[in-house]
């Protein structure tokens, strides 16, 4: 079971770092035929609190290379599955397979070797507020790996420097920071053991638009240079239209509708209707580059 929250973000400096640590255009391709491949492979989960059922014979996939979305009103149980997923909180029924391996009923050294391979940012960032941001970002590397003070220094850095965050933030404690240093710190986290997929718990929230706006150009950025996989728990619909590939929708304990955000804006479904045409829906171009306009709506997103 994962024993330390991580984060992760993608920002700018990544455009020029990526393409070191993505080998060129070798690499770009081999990340082209491994697309469609699934991370993550959810059937039939069933979660429950007592007598409450959370989710009910809900079925996921998570592919590699992309960035999804997960949406559903709020109280749904979008961060439950997010700890399902990761072994936080129990199932009581339905499998979960992560990289191929059911992480509910595998070994210890199965569970390390999946653990390497995944990075997540939980909400609010979840730093230790007694350490200092090098320090945070170290957590998971003297966790899972053997290596020098010096080499683990200068891993740091460079986690630092790749989400856009300025040198001297890796002296500077969670309560000197800004509400998007602290995302982006705790994204370097995530990011520390060089995950093939993060988990992003609601990364916009509490951020001004354009530091939101910031914050999902830089997970493009990451994937599209890192040839990440992201798992975004969202309620921001700015990252939805922006960054995403692919939406879920969370409701009556399962997943209702996945798919582009064209699938969304042609759903019937009153409560994803009421999300992507309501009051707070921005205009939007779809694939098939009709604008979608926002309409009047009773439900709010």
């Amino acid at each position: 079971m994962p024993r330390w929250g991580s984060e992760t973000v993608a920002h700018d400096p990544a455009a020029q770092n990526g393409t070191a640590l993505n080998g060129g255009s070798a690499a770009n391709a081999a990340q082209a035929q491994a697309q469609g491949e699934v991370l993550i492979r959810a059937r039939g989960v069933n979660v429950a609190f007592g007598a409450k059922k959370i989710l009910e014979n809900l079925s996921l996939d998570v592919r590699r290379g992309e960035i999804l979305g997960f949406v559903g009103p709020s109280g749904a149980g979008k961060s439950v599955l997010l700890r399902t997923i990761l072994g936080l909180n129990p199932k009581q029924g339905g499998k979960i397979e992560v990289f191929g391996i059911d992480y509910h009923q595998a070994s210890e050294r199965e569970k390390l070797s999946v653990e390497r391979r995944w990075g997540v940012l939980f909400q609010q960032g979840a730093l230790f507020s007694a350490l200092t941001v090098a320090e945070n970002i170290e957590v998971p590397m003297r966790e899972y790996l053997d290596l020098s003070p010096k080499l683990m220094r200068e891993l740091t850095r460079l986690k630092i420097d790749l989400v856009g965050l300025a040198p001297d933030a890796a002296d500077k404690y969670p309560s000197e920071l800004s509400g998007g240093m602290i995302k982006r710190a705790a994204l370097a986290r995530a990011l520390a053991l060089d995950p093939e997929i993060v988990f992003l718990d609601e990364p916009t929230s509490g951020l001004d638009p354009i530091g939101a706006a910031d914050f999902d150009q830089l997970i493009m950025t990451l994937r599209d240079t890192l040839g990440l996989s992201v798992y975004m728990v969202t309620h921001d619909l700015d990252s939805l239209f922006q960054a995403c590939d692919r939406i879920a929708v969370l409701g009556d304990r399962k997943v209702l509708i996945e798919g582009p955000l064209s699938t969304m804006l042609q759903s019937d479904h009153p409560w994803v209707r009421s999300y992507f045409h309501g009051k707070r829906a921005r205009t939007v171009v779809t694939d098939h580059g009709t604008a979608a306009q926002p309409m009047p709506s009773d439900g709010a997103a």
